[in-house]
Order: C-alpha cells, then sequence, then structure tokens
C-alpha cells in the first residue's frame, strides 16, 4: 500500500493565525496526522474571510481554509484543569508540539515544554515567535508581540524593496510568517528524527526576526565584505545585469540574463547582436555599470511585444516568464499539470473553492487529494475515544464546557 512520507508523524498543534498553522500544514500535507488544539472561540483567523457569496454559515472562510486543510480539530479551554489534562494526554504518543504563542504563555498555563517532556521524553517542541525563546538566546526584545510586517521591517526586507525614490515596501506575500513556518517545519522534523534515534526531544526555536534576516543573508555578506548598506533598487540586481522586470505591450514581463552566453543570445532575439559583443556590456559587470542603456535596448524590444510573444521568444534559452495576477495563475497550464491549484469543499457554498497547492512533490506517493480545513472542534469526540475517554466522560468534559 502507497503511503506518504510522514505517514505515523503525529503533531499536536497549538498554533494560530498565519505562522504555526502554515507550518502545520506542511506536515499535515505529507502524511502527518495534525491535531488541531483550538480554543473554545477557535483560531483567531477563522473568522477573517474572505467568503464565497453564496455561504451562509460562515464557519471560515479562505484564509483559514488555505492553510488548516488536512488537519483534524479539537476544541479544548486550556485553562480548565481538564484541558491541560488533556493536552498532556495529546503529547504522550506525540512527535511533536508547535505553538507560536508569544513567551511564557504556555509556562503560565502549566504546559512548558519542561513540563511536557516529563509526560513524553522523545518530544518535539517547536516555538515560532517574533523575537524567540530565552532557552535558545534571551533577547532584548523577547516580550515585544511581532506581525509580518515588524519582521520584514526589521530583518532587513523592506529597506532593499520598493523603488530607490519611494518609501519602504512590504512584500506582497506574508513572508515574515511564512519563512519562519517552513524553518520550523525543518528544525522539528529534524529533531523528530534525531528523537526516534536517540529516545531525547529538543525544543526547536525560530524567531520571525532571525528568519528574515536570514532570507536577506546577501545584505550580511555586502555590508561585511566591502561595507555597503544596500537601499532599494526596484526590481533590479546590484550584481546582476539584466536581471529584472521590463514592459511589454500588454503587461510586463521578467528577464534575466546575467551569463554572459545569455546576454548574447538575448542580444540576437532583440535585434541587436552586436551588443552580445560590446565591451561595455558584454560581460556582467560591464552590463551592471551600464545597465540604463542596457535596459533601454530591451525595452525597445519588449514594448512592441506581447508577453506570450516574448515568452515564445525568449525562455526555451533566456529565464523568462510574465508578471502572473492571480487570473493569470488560474489559466497556467503549468500549475494545473503540477496540481498547484487544489479543490476543496467549503462548508455552506454550493461548489468547492481552490487554494494553492502543496510544492513539494515526491515519487510513490498516493494522488494529492486535500481534506478541507476542520470545523472547530469537529473531531474532539474522535480524538478523546482515541485517548481512551468514554463517552460519559466525553459528556462531563462538554457540560463543564472543557471541550467543544
Amino acid at each position: 500500500m502507497i503511503s506518504k512520507p510522514l505517514d505515523g508523524i503525529r503533531i499536536i498543534d497549538l498554533t494560530r493565525a498565519l505562522a504555526g498553522p502554515y507550518c502545520t500544514m506542511l506536515f499535515a500535507d505529507l502524511g502527518a496526522d495534525i491535531v488541531k488544539v483550538e480554543p473554545p472561540q477557535g483560531d483567531m483567523s477563522r473568522g477573517q474571510g474572505p467568503y464565497r457569496q453564496d455561504d451562509q454559515l460562515k464557519l471560515f472562510g479562505g484564509y483559514f481554509a488555505s492553510i488548516n486543510r488536512n488537519k483534524r480539530s479539537i476544541s479544548i479551554d486550556l485553562t480548565a484543569p481538564d484541558g491541560k489534562e488533556l493536552v498532556r494526554r495529546l503529547v504522550g504518543d506525540a512527535d511533536a508540539l508547535i505553538e507560536n504563542f508569544r513567551p511564557g504563555v504556555m509556562d503560565q498555563l502549566g504546559l512548558a515544554y519542561e513540563t511536557l517532556r516529563e509526560v513524553n521524553p522523545r518530544l518535539v517542541y517547536g516555538a515560532i515567535r517574533g523575537f524567540g525563546d530565552p532557552r535558545t538566546g534571551k533577547s532584548p526584545y523577547v516580550d515585544r508581540p511581532a506581525f509580518d510586517v515588524v519582521a520584514q521591517a526589521m530583518g532587513g526586507v523592506m529597506a532593499i524593496t520598493g523603488r530607490p525614490d519611494g518609501e519602504p515596501t512590504k512584500v506582497g506575500p506574508g513572508i515574515g510568517d511564512i519563512f519562519p513556518a517552513v524553518l520550523t517545519a525543518f528544525g522539528v522534523m529534524a529533531c523528530v528524527n534525531d528523537a526516534r534515534r536517540t529516545g531525547r526531544g529538543r525544543f526547536v526555536d525560530v524567531a520571525m526576526y532571525d528568519a528574515i534576516v536570514s532570507l536577506c543573508e546577501r545584505v550580511i555578506h555586502q555590508h561585511a565584505y566591502v561595507g555597503a548598506v544596500p537601499g532599494r533598487e526596484g526590481n533590479d540586481h546590484p550584481l546582476l545585469a539584466p536581471f529584472g522586470v521590463f514592459r511589454a505591450s500588454n503587461g510586463w514581463m521578467a528577464i534575466a540574463a546575467p551569463l554572459d552566453k545569455q546576454w548574447a543570445r538575448l542580444a540576437e532575439v532583440i535585434g541587436q547582436p552586436a551588443l552580445g559583443t560590446d565591451p561595455r556590456l558584454a560581460t556582467n559587470a560591464a552590463r551592471v555599470a551600464h545597465r540604463d542603456e542596457m535596459r533601454t535596448a530591451i525595452e525597445e524590444w519588449t514594448s512592441a511585444r506581447t508577453c506570450a510573444d516574448i515568452t515564445a521568444a525568449l525562455s526555451d534559452t533566456v529565464p523568462a516568464g510574465p508578471v502572473n495576477t492571480a487570473e493569470a495563475l488560474f489559466a497556467d497550464p503549468h500549475l494545473a499539470a503540477r496540481q498547484m491549484l487544489a479543490e476543496v469543499e467549503q462548508p455552506g457554498s454550493a461548489a468547492p473553492v481552490t487554494v494553492a497547492g502543496q510544492p513539494v512533490k515526491v515519487t510513490d506517493a498516493p494522488p494529492e487529494a486535500f481534506r478541507r480545513a476542520p470545523l472547530l472542534g469537529e473531531h474532539t469526540d474522535e480524538i478523546l475515544t482515541e485517548l481512551g475517554y468514554r463517552s460519559e466522560d466525553i459528556a462531563r468534559l462538554r457540560a463543564c464546557r472543557t471541550v467543544r
């Protein structure tokens, strides 16, 4: 029987908003059993939309649906004594627990890493915080809250994003959340592998700030090597040329030809082969120094052609592609072939909805089929039964509102 790579891995998910749920979604898509523990009011992102026009239930919107698929939900009041005991029982046979509360919250609940590892010594505990956890190095900013835009600003992204004469610009997707989420998934999986070998779990900590500094590795080495303080350069690259976005007759095209042979090919295609050997443009360093002249030559050709025509002329030999809108993404045959637009059920709506698919593809795995995001507490009875609770125990927990 064909299995998924993470079949048999169980992760207790105490995350909310974007960073934590995205992290656990990566595990879920590859087969791990994700038990999403939500408070009685649910994950804060459940009510943030957007919603389908025909959805009268509004049990969750697109934000929640996109990053909570393939999970099971149990609703627990973590402030109740029975609720704390439930979490301790959940981690008893789990491989990992992941949360993204501010530092100290889980400690105050009596569910700190040190407490939970007494229940399960091989438990891997993953934490995503704005400025890290004191267990791995106490930051002077440790108690500050953080969101994506703060991580992008402090980590260096915004200082190098945008036009030179414009204001610092946030990257559109929430990379201040998503990149720390990916790093946490990597760290947790590495430690789960180690725990299965040694029987000893570990605490895994990723600070959003740290993650974005890592993402901006180029500005670090530029400053360390030559004292540079990189700034905003629009869509150009400070070290490579051509490497940017050029105007087409019906939109914009990304074209990258920093290798000399690529530049020679591009010069040939745009009808100016002499530019390929012109000393002012023949090398990458020369093209960086004469960027404006190079851009003028390229845009004289691209601006008279459509994105489709430019792609057809270049993309087989020179890296090039259109600046796609969401509408264009839905029509792209590559994304269809790669199953990167996945349909899932949407409670309250007559038709399924589309979410971004899983980019990690593996051979010898069952066909991708995503389960919709769970309803709040949808699997509470199922999970409690697996833990050995009897029906009368479950009824009691519901009666005192410890679970939903």
